[in-house]
């Protein structure tokens, strides 16, 4: 039974906008309320339970190892709660609410998009976020349903569906002025003597340049005349259209250079086949935006 004590459901729910939002006036903002109301309700929580949960300074506020544990261990509950209302008050009724996703960059060029732009033609009640980032996040922690990411960086306590192609290929282009200068390569250790174009991800690491034919596999390094972030992909591929060097990317992505001669395709044959991406989300007790998306994803694999 629960203690007089205790901080109500109501409460709980603020501070975890506050955890989402990582400060008090957004999570305010995000809930029609008042700061001051959000700060003496986090106040409030403390002191019944005893311990703090958050570190506020005047930039920041940040969880402590108890408003952590809390954090991670009520979020689900109120995911599952909130949909088990849905199921009880939404059945046959227009599908309302917010769906916000965690993506990766990558998606956000030709897959997602249009997906998106059907969703919300079919569900004009919905309120979409996308968050964009290449990092893997926690996606309850960080106050999304949902989100999207390629195979190998899943946890394996998320139920995954494909989305989008089932599988993708790394490719390597370059504008047919630099190959006319440079020469062509005809081996992917000769790229090291060429001008490369790099990806970097905002951890720092250089998007890797891997290679496969058959059963040889290599996977190089090569020094960058030019490095753009990842986010900044179109900006990349347009560079070595002008002919400053190499580019290792989707090639989904460059499809349309190849189409217009822009670009040319170099070491055909040693282009690498990955999954890919999937939609992730941690419980199969869905919101009804996130059901109605993940249904949307399924009829569209079945079209494809």
């Amino acid at each position: 039974m629960a203690n007089n004590s205790d901080p109500s459901f109501d409460d709980l729910t603020i501070f975890l906008a506050v955890c989402a939002t990582g400060g008090f006036r957004t999570a305010a903002r995000q809930l029609g309320l008042s700061p001051s109301r959000v700060s003496e309700t986090i106040t409030r929580i403390e002191k019944q339970l005893g311990v703090p949960l958050l570190a506020r300074t005047t930039r920041s506020v940040m969880l402590t190892e108890p408003g952590r544990v809390l954090a991670e261990r009520i979020a689900p509950l109120f995911a599952e709660t909130r949909a088990a209302l849905d199921d009880v008050t939404l059945p046959g009724k227009e599908v309302r609410g917010r769906l916000k996703l965690n993506v990766t960059g990558a998606v956000m060029v030709d897959i997602l998009p249009p997906l998106i732009d059907l969703y919300m033609l079919r569900h004009p009640a919905v309120r979409i976020e996308i968050e964009v980032e290449d990092r893997l996040v926690d996606i309850t922690a960080a106050g999304c349903d949902a989100g999207i990411r390629y195979g190998e960086h899943l946890a394996q306590d998320v139920i995954a569906v494909s989305i989008g192609p089932a599988s993708q290929q790394l490719a390597l282009a370059a504008a047919p002025a630099y190959l006319l200068q440079r020469g062509v390569p005809a081996h992917p250790c000769e790229l090291l003597q060429h001008d490369c174009v790099r990806m970097r991800f905002s951890s720092g690491a250089l998007t890797a340049w891997t290679f496969t034919n058959g059963e040889e596999t290599v996977t190089l390094d090569p020094a960058a005349r030019l490095v753009v972030g990842v986010d900044a992909a179109a900006a990349a591929i347009a560079l070595a259209a002008a002919g400053h060097g190499l580019v290792c990317t989707f090639k989904n992505w460059l499809d349309a250079d190849f189409a217009t001669g822009k670009l040319v395709p170099v070491l055909q044959d040693w282009w690498t086949r990955f999954d890919g991406p999937q939609l992730y989300f941690p419980s199969r007790r869905m919101t009804a935006p996130l059901r109605a998306f993940v249904d949307l994803v399924a009829e569209a694999r079945t079209a494809g």
